[in-house]
C-alpha cells in the first residue's frame, strides 16, 4: 500500500527522496513563491500523488493551467528532455506520462458542471462577508434569516432574500420591537448590495440543485481520486465571491463530514489558490472562524493547502496549523520584501548545510526549499528539493477535450438544470397576491353596499315626494265636484279664480306677510 508522496530529489545533489507523508498529508500544507517560480508544478504534482493514492482532490484554476490535468504529459513537448533529465537526476524511476480523472465545476456553468448552494446554506456570516455588510447591516441581514425561520420562508435564491427584505422593510416597525432596530436604510444597502452580487454572478451560484459533498469524494473502481477542478478564471475577477465561495465549502466540508481521527490518508485534500484573497479585510470574526476550521477539519480527514505568494498573506495563527510547506523562490528588493523572506525562513526548521534565508532567495525555478512532516509528526529539516516533473500536461486542455471529459463525468447532467421550487419569493408573492383579491372582494363588496344603501335612499325621497303631491283629485274633492254649487260656492269659486291671477298672488303675499308681522 502506497504510504507517501515522491515530491522530488534534495540533498546536496538532489538524490535523496522528498516524501510527503500520507498519515500526515491531513496535517495541511503552504505552497508559496512569487509569480513564474513554479507553484502551478508543484500543486499539479502534489494533485497526481493524492490522486494516485486514491485521496479525492479539490483545486481551483485560476489560469486555466490545471485543466492540463485531464490530459497525458507528451514526448513532443519541449520540455520532455529537460524532465526526462530532472527525473534521472532526482532518481525518479517510476516517471510516466500519464492522464488523470477529472471532473470540471464552473459557477457559471460554461466551463464545467454548474455549482449551487442555497442562502440558507451558506447562512448570514459568510453571506455578510460576501457583500461587505456593515455590522448594522449584518444585524438586519441576522434578523432577516430569523424571520425565514419563524415564518416557513426558504431563502434558496437571491430573489427569495429581495423579497425577504422587501417584506421586512414594510414591517420595520414591528419587527423592531421584537428583534432590535430594523432601519429601513440598512434593508436599502442590502437590496443595493445584493444587485451588486447579482451582476457580479451571484444568481447562478445560490439555487437549486445544490452541491452534494459525496461528489467532490468520488473514487474510480480503480482506487483513483478523482480531481475536481474549479473553473476560476472569470471567477477571479470577483474575488470575494471566489474566496466567500471556497470558504463555504471548507465549512460545509467541516460541518458535514464524520470525526476520523488519525487515518493513513486523508479522505480529501483541499488546494485554496490566491489564499490571500480569503483574508483581505475580513473580519476578525471571520478569520477566527477559518482558523477554528483549519485546526479542526483535520480530525475529518481534510487537509487544506494554501498557495499564495508570500506566506505574510496567511494569518499567524493559521501558519503554524500548515505542517508541510513548499517554499519557492522569493524577492527582495525592497527593506519590507527582506522582513518577510527573514519571517518566512524562521519558520524552518534548519539545515547545517544552507541558509535558509539565501535559500529561499536563490532557489530557481521548479525548485522549492520544503520541510514535510516526519514520523511523531514532528518537522522535517528545512531542504532544497527538485521538484519532479508532473505526469500530466503542463498547460490547459483544448476546449474539444474539455467538452469530452464533462460529457463523460460521473456527474453528468445531474446538475445541469435549474430548480425554482416554492420559496420565500413565491410564497410572499402568493401572500401578497391573496391580500390584493381580499381587498379587492372587499372594495366591491363596499361599493356594492353603498350603491344598495343609495338606491333605497332614493326610493324613500320619492315616496315622501309623492306624499306630498299627487296628480289626480282625492275623493272628497270629486264629490264636491259631482255635488251643485250654492251661492256661498260660487262666490268662493270666483274669489278664488281673481286670486290665481298676479294680482292675487301679491295680495295673498301682503296678507301673509300682514298676518306674521302681527303675530
Amino acid at each position: 500500500m502506497q504510504t507517501s508522496i515522491f515530491v522530488g530529489g534534495g540533498g546536496a545533489d538532489y538524490s535523496e527522496p522528498q516524501e510527503l507523508l500520507l498519515k500526515y498529508g491531513n496535517r495541511h500544507g503552504l505552497v508559496a513563491g512569487a509569480t513564474g517560480t513554479g507553484k502551478t508544478v508543484t500543486l499539479q504534482v502534489l494533485a497526481e500523488g493524492f490522486s494516485d493514492a486514491g485521496v479525492p482532490v479539490i483545486l481551483s484554476d485560476i489560469k486555466g493551467d490545471v485543466s492540463g490535468m485531464a490530459v497525458a504529459g507528451s514526448p513532443e513537448n519541449k520540455l520532455h528532455g529537460p524532465f526526462t533529465e530532472r527525473a534521472q537526476k532526482i532518481g525518479f524511476d517510476a516517471f510516466r506520462y500519464d492522464t488523470f480523472p477529472v471532473i470540471f465545476w464552473d459557477l457559471f456553468g460554461e466551463q464545467g458542471h454548474p455549482v449551487r448552494t442555497t442562502l440558507a446554506e451558506m447562512g448570514p456570516l459568510l453571506l455578510s462577508r460576501l457583500m461587505g455588510l456593515s455590522d448594522a447591516q449584518e444585524g438586519v441581514l441576522n434578523i432577516a434569516f430569523r424571520v425565514s425561520d419563524e415564518e416557513g420562508l426558504p431563502l434558496l435564491d437571491l430573489k427569495d432574500l429581495q423579497a425577504l427584505l422587501t417584506w421586512v422593510g414594510q414591517n420595520s416597525a414591528d419587527l423592531s420591537l421584537r428583534y432590535g432596530n430594523v432601519g429601513v436604510s440598512s434593508v436599502g444597502a442590502i437590496q443595493r448590495a445584493l444587485l451588486v452580487l447579482e451582476n457580479q454572478g451571484g444568481a447562478h451560484f445560490f439555487g437549486e440543485p445544490s452541491l452534494a459533498l459525496e461528489d467532490l469524494m468520488r473514487v474510480t473502481p480503480e482506487g483513483r481520486g478523482y480531481v475536481n477542478i474549479l473553473a476560476a478564471d472569470r471567477l477571479i475577477n470577483s474575488p470575494r465571491l471566489y474566496a466567500t465561495f471556497l470558504l463555504w465549502l471548507l465549512s460545509e466540508l467541516f460541518e458535514t463530514l464524520p470525526e476520523v481521527g488519525d487515518v493513513d490518508k486523508p479522505k480529501l485534500v483541499f488546494f485554496f489558490d490566491e489564499a490571500h484573497l480569503l483574508f483581505e479585510d475580513a473580519p476578525k470574526a471571520l478569520v477566527d472562524k477559518v482558523e477554528q476550521v483549519a485546526r479542526l477539519i483535520r480530525s475529518k480527514g481534510v487537509g487544506v493547502y494554501f498557495i499564495t505568494q508570500n506566506p505574510d498573506d496567511v494569518p499567524e495563527d493559521i501558519l503554524g496549523q500548515l505542517g508541510n510547506r513548499f517554499q519557492h523562490a522569493l524577492r527582495a528588493f525592497t527593506a519590507r520584501d527582506q522582513k518577510a523572506l527573514s519571517r518566512a525562513a524562521e519558520t524552518y526548521r534548519p539545515n547545517p548545510r544552507f541558509d535558509t534565508v539565501e535559500a529561499i532567495r536563490d532557489v530557481g525555478v521548479g525548485e522549492a526549499v520544503t520541510s514535510m512532516l516526519q514520523n511523531k509528526g514532528v518537522p522535517g529539516v528545512v531542504e532544497r528539493t527538485l521538484v519532479r516533473p508532473p505526469a500530466t500536461q503542463l498547460g490547459p486542455c483544448d476546449a474539444a477535450t474539455r467538452r469530452a471529459v464533462i460529457a463523460g463525468s460521473p456527474v453528468a447532467g445531474k446538475y445541469d438544470t435549474a430548480i425554482d421550487r416554492q420559496s420565500a419569493h413565491e410564497i410572499l408573492a402568493a401572500r401578497a397576491a391573496a391580500a390584493a383579491k381580499e381587498a379587492e372582494d372587499a372594495e366591491a363588496k363596499s361599493a356594492a353596499e353603498a350603491a344598495a344603501e343609495e338606491a333605497e335612499a332614493e326610493r324613500a325621497r320619492e315616496f315622501k315626494a309623492a306624499r306630498r303631491y299627487s296628480g289626480g283629485a282625492t275623493s272628497a274633492q270629486s264629490r264636491r265636484a259631482r255635488e251643485p254649487e250654492g251661492f256661498g260656492d260660487a262666490l268662493a269659486s270666483a274669489v278664488m279664480k281673481e286670486l290665481t291671477g298676479t294680482t292675487g298672488r301679491r295680495i295673498v303675499r301682503g296678507i301673509l306677510g300682514g298676518l306674521f308681522k302681527g303675530r
